[in-house]
């Protein structure tokens, strides 16, 4: 009779096959950066395609097409009012304008003012994961458009 054995990692082909397929589904659960950029743009693809209401409504639609893992989409009006959120609905119609993540950074306020100058941009703060539930390191692409920002973004922890 074969011993069992509670780390699959340390025994033969067969463990260090498991091993790494767990190794490489870990590594599935983050989204990348390339990942984010295109969900930003397929979402103000469909904006412009389906108008505001319609689109807002899919962002905020849990399992929607807007959201992929740890990547949801965010729209803010150039006021800092969200208008749709695909991670935390209570946040719809709040001014988060003066919002400040844990190191003090006004990102909201810093993503509107970019949004102003740049038709697209790369932002970086620390935020909530909602799949770990951790504050993490995070990365922010967002497109401005003429009356708000819509932004995705990535965990780099």
């Amino acid at each position: 009779m074969r011993p069992l054995l509670l780390n699959p990692c340390i025994s033969g082909l067969a463990g260090l096959l498991l091993c790494a397929g767990a190794a490489a589904a870990a590594a599935d659960t983050k989204v990348t950066k390339p990942e984010a950029e295109a969900m930003v743009k397929k979402t103000v693809a469909y904006m412009k395609a389906n108008g505001r209401e319609k689109s807002f409504a899919e962002i905020n639609r849990k399992g929607g097409p807007f959201t992929d893992r740890d990547l949801y989409m965010v729209a803010y009006g150039k006021d800092g009012v969200v208008l749709a959120h695909g991670a935390n609905p209570k946040m719809l119609g709040k001014n988060l304008m003066e919002i400040k993540d844990v190191d003090g950074k006004a990102f909201v306020k810093e993503r509107v003012e970019m949004a102003k100058t740049k038709a697209s941009f790369w932002q970086e703060y620390k935020f909530t994961n909602p799949v770990s539930g951790n504050i993490e390191p995070k990365a922010m692409y967002c497109e401005g458009l003429p009356d708000m920002v819509v932004c995705g973004g990535v965990y780099l922890k």
